[in-house]
């Protein structure tokens, strides 16, 4: 299915590559904190993380740090997870930004989830899931809060999520393959498994807390106790993350018609509608694509894709329409490798903040303007990016 694209007229100046700065848009150049807001944006580069004031972009803090690193905002508001070779360090993003001692050990930490109170580290190396109260960490300054394990039958490249009724639902797999979802009840007794999930990967809760997994070959959905495969189009029809809130029954995922495909980059989107059962494939504007870092869910339910042409583009999930919303970055090639820098996305309330690697450069666009309102140089190309909305 080709969907329509729309393209909307944008205020004056909505060619906003990098020019914009010259055009009024202010550039934040490195700076002391200031406290403009209480949120923050974290940023991986080769050698360290960079802490960015939300709405200004001027930074807050330059930490050194070896090594390829992996962020994932913690789910506090204040607090942002860097995955090292120990675990899951954890970075203090509001106030004074601090690389903390504080370390969840973990033998090659993976996923990190939040849903409701609490939060799940997933272990790639062992298949050990470590749960514990998000709002906890925040009154940890010293040492870690009280946690679970939840073993894994192997070690697997996984993901778990928790109900709020205390169900467990975790991949299963081993290192030679994934298989599918396991289901274990509040008192961690194993009630149900599919394991018609290929290569399962990812996880998302919608609406009616209605879990979504990706398989090679479809979708997994666990609804109310129940399992319901949906086959994709395709023989080969992959999803291996999925994009979700949790007011909307339809999950936005990225899709793989092609096994043998080079480098990472897409050209389809799968929406999953949980409700109905049902999942529809969608192509992206012609000639454009996109990678996992390029997706983010609005407030609104919408979804919002950065494409390789450098737009931002507004994606209605219940029609499957594009919209253009901005121009903001120089068209961009997908990387070789995923650990490759290239252009990210991240949404806070009604700002996106795209990643630009190729400039050094972050920028923030209002979504309700398509405008560029503040952009800022970095000591290096971004990889990744989290955001700390703060409390």
């Amino acid at each position: 299915m080709k969907t329509q694209l729309k393209l909307v007229a944008l205020v004056a100046g909505s060619a906003l590559a990098l020019t914009a700065c010259a055009s009024g848009t202010p550039t934040a150049e490195p700076a002391a904190p200031q406290s403009e807001s209480t949120a923050r944006i974290a940023l991986t580069y080769d050698g360290g993380i960079v802490v960015l004031d939300a709405a200004t972009l001027e930074t807050a803090a330059d930490l050194p740090l070896e090594g390829f690193n992996r962020l994932n905002a913690a789910g506090d508001g204040e607090n942002v997870f860097v995955t090292t070779t120990a675990g899951f360090q954890v970075l203090r993003a509001t106030g004074e930004p601090e690389l903390t001692d504080l370390v969840f050990e973990a033998n090659t930490a993976g996923h990190v989830v939040k849903h409701g109170d609490k939060t799940i580290l997933f272990a790639d190396g062992t298949g050990d899931s470590t749960i514990f109260e998000t709002d906890a960490l925040l009154d940890s300054s010293t040492e870690l809060p009280e946690t679970e394990t939840i073993e894994s039958e192997a070690a697997h490249h996984g993901v778990a999520i928790e109900l709020e009724d205390g169900t467990f639902l975790s991949t299963l797999g081993t290192s030679e393959g994934r298989t599918g979802v396991r289901v274990l009840d509040a008192s961690r007794t194993e009630v149900d498994r599919n394991e018609e999930c290929p290569s399962v990967h990812g996880e998302g809760a919608a609406m009616n807390e209605v879990a979504v997994f990706g398989c090679s070959d479809g979708v997994l959905v666990y609804d109310a106790g129940v399992f319901t495969k949906i086959t994709a189009p395709d023989a080969y029809g992959r999803t291996g993350n999925q994009y979700t809130t949790e007011t909307s029954a339809i999950t936005v995922g990225d899709y793989n018609s092609d096994p043998d495909a080079e480098g990472v980059l897409l050209s389809q989107l799968v929406l999953t509608d949980t409700a109905a059962k049902t999942a529809t494939v969608i192509d992206m504007p012609e000639g454009v694509g996109y990678t996992w870092r390029d997706v983010v869910r609005g407030s609104d339910d919408e979804a919002y894709v950065l494409g390789s042409d450098g737009a931002v583009y507004e994606l209605d999930v219940t029609t499957g329409e594009f919209t253009l919303l901005a121009s903001v970055i120089d068209a961009w090639e997908g990387p070789a490798e995923w650990q490759d820098a290239h252009p990210a996305l991240s949404v806070l309330d009604g700002t996106l903040y795209v990643t630009d690697p190729a400039a050094e450069s972050v920028h923030a666009v209002d979504v309700a303007s398509g405008e560029v309102v503040a952009s800022a140089e970095l000591p290096g190309a971004p990889i990744e990016i989290a955001v700390a909305p703060g409390r």
